[in-house]
């Protein structure tokens, strides 16, 4: 069992893996959901990740599927007091209206809390940036919803450095509510939209960053090494671009890894990820009890200093 981390200054705590909900009422239907959560607060895990939009993309879905899954299990499995929920707005349009728009926040929360069957969303996500609506506004609307406690924290999540740091300023200025979290996407084959400005500020801000994607859908467990294994998942065809790249190079790496160590290709990928500067904890969703045991497994991999930077390496 993993030590928990502070997630900044969230005042939230979670061992270094965050489950994943977007495969909720998707890939895993309500009775698998129900059993994946129940084993991941089981194996000591607190924090869970969701979003509104989860999953709209499906047909005849209209997002919030996996937050109703969420709420149900928190009714019926009476946990609501182990573990903390995290949502998101910003990619949904519904009432309110669009992205970042303040009225869009204030009912997208009420719409997230009542599928959710909770009083208060414990860190609530800006899911994307919105230039259309000033900084100032969108941190207003967030600041009402803390004041009425139906959010703890907010966090941002696919910003770019510049913007955060915008919003960092524009929130001490006016005595406004800051981001304590970021989530963006980050793993092994894809560094640049975490590593530099963006990591400095998580680092110097004592923001916690939760990277998503940090199995790259899939890629670094090693399911993919040849066009053939392409139709082994609905995902299978975003693998192209990493195995035409450094795909091959990094598997081969992770590979003498996993013999060293024991440890499987995504337990390595999420344990390299808990390792970088600024990064509290990864995200990643599981479809199976197998697959949520292989995921909280990373816990108990340490991997040498050494190990570590043959990783950055092979990936940059």
């Amino acid at each position: 069992m993993s030590s928990k981390r502070d997630l900044g200054t969230s005042g939230i705590e979670t061992p270094s893996l965050i489950l994943g909900g977007n495969v909720f009422g998707w890939t895993a239907d309500k009775a698998t959901s129900f059993a994946v959560l129940d084993h991941f607060t089981e194996a000591g895990g607190t924090l869970i990740d969701t979003a509104d939009v989860y999953s709209a993309w499906v047909p005849g879905h209209q997002g919030g599927e996996s937050e109703t899954i969420i709420g149900e299990w928190l009714r019926t499995s009476g946990k609501r007091g182990q573990v903390k929920i995290a949502t998101k707005v910003g990619m949904l349009d519904g009432e309110g209206g669009t992205k970042l728009a303040p009225t869009r926040i204030a009912a997208a929360c009420d719409a997230s809390l009542a599928r959710l069957g909770v009083e208060t969303i414990d860190l609530y996500f800006a899911h994307q940036d919105d230039e259309d609506v000033p900084q100032e506004e969108v941190l207003a609307a967030f600041d009402k919803l803390i004041k009425a406690g139906k959010v703890q924290a907010i966090g941002a999540s696919n910003f770019h450095a510049m913007r955060l740091k915008s919003a960092l300023d524009i929130a001490t200025r006016d005595g406004l509510p800051h981001f304590r979290a970021l989530q963006n996407e980050y793993h092994l084959l894809s560094r640049h939209k975490y590593e530099g400005e963006l990591q400095d500020l998580c680092v110097e801000y004592n923001i916690g960053c939760v990277p998503f994607y940090g199995l790259a859908s899939g890629y670094l467990t090693g399911k993919y090494r040849s066009e053939a294994d392409l139709g082994k998942s609905v995902r299978g065809g975003r693998m192209t671009a990493f195995m035409e790249a450094k795909g091959p190079a990094m598997l081969a790496a992770m590979d003498d890894i996993a013999a060293e160590t024991g440890a499987s290709l995504a337990q390595i990928a999420l344990a390299w990820l808990a390792a970088q500067p600024g990064v509290t904890a990864p995200i990643a969703s599981a479809t199976s009890i197998a697959q949520l045991e292989e995921l909280v497994g990373c816990w108990n991999v340490a991997l040498t200093r050494e190990q570590l930077d043959r990783l950055t390496v092979a990936g940059a």
